[in-house]
């Protein structure tokens, strides 16, 4: 049986979107409201889903220019705070805790961990969504993209991050689902374990990721293991 006791004090840091909740649905619900406002087509589930890791924004660009209009960026930094406002409104319609979540992030803060969010999006949203499906209480921490002196993949925002909980970077664990997280725990020095079901475009396990998890049901033991190995 997993001896839990190497998680205390130590630090799992959480990418959110596609890592911790499966936000998709909500995200492109909210860009699609704004190109179908501006008479454009909108994006399918299956066809965005992958480039969420890439941020709202550019998804909206993405939308705007494949219907032709010029200027992409300059048209969708001007409607982002409408996507803004509908997002907050319908942040948590369909969006639901990945299987397994709850359970393994009460295990572990049972066990003393501190467990941060070390999120590209706002920390307000971040922190809108977590409340209202209830794991926001699990938490020692939510640190946005506007909370630090730079984002994902930049170090900074792990570091930053792990030290607004009282943390240890070198007994941080950094747990995410695609590119940006992956640069960011290389840049940072801390193991990485990647989920295989969150929004990436190149596939986690090419990401080699020290553990590529599966389900959130294996999240204890991929920790204590870790920690295991780097501390014997």
């Amino acid at each position: 049986m997993t001896d839990i006791n190497v998680l205390k004090g130590a630090t799992i840091a959480f990418d959110l979107d596609g890592t911790l909740v499966e936000s998709a649905p909500d995200l492109i619900a909210a860009v699609n409201s704004i190109l179908i406002a501006e008479d454009l087509k909108p994006l399918t589930l299956k066809e965005a889903r992958p480039f969420v890791s890439r941020g709202a924004r550019w998804l909206l660009q993405w939308g705007i220019a494949s219907g032709g209009v010029p200027e992409p960026a300059a048209r969708a930094a001007a409607l982002f705070d409408r996507f803004i406002n509908y997002y907050s409104a319908h942040i948590a319609d369909e969006s639901h805790p990945f299987p397994g979540v709850i359970n393994a992030l009460r295990v572990m803060r049972t066990a003393g961990a501190k467990l941060v969010v070390c999120t590209n999006k706002p920390t307000a949203l971040s922190h809108s969504l977590l409340t209202k499906l209830g794991m926001i209480d699990l938490f020692d921490g939510i640190v946005g993209i506007d909370a630090v002196t730079a984002a994902k993949p930049d170090a900074a925002h792990l570091i930053e991050a792990v030290q607004a909980v009282g943390g240890d970077l070198n007994h941080t664990i950094m747990v995410g689902d695609a590119d940006t997280d992956a640069g960011t725990a290389r840049a940072a020095g801390t193991p990485l374990i990647l989920v295989d079901f969150g929004y990436t475009e190149i596939p986690a396990v090419e990401l080699a990721p020290d553990i590529l998890l599966h389900h959130f049901d294996d999240l204890v033991d991929a920790c204590t293991d870790l920690f295991n190995k780097s501390h014997p």
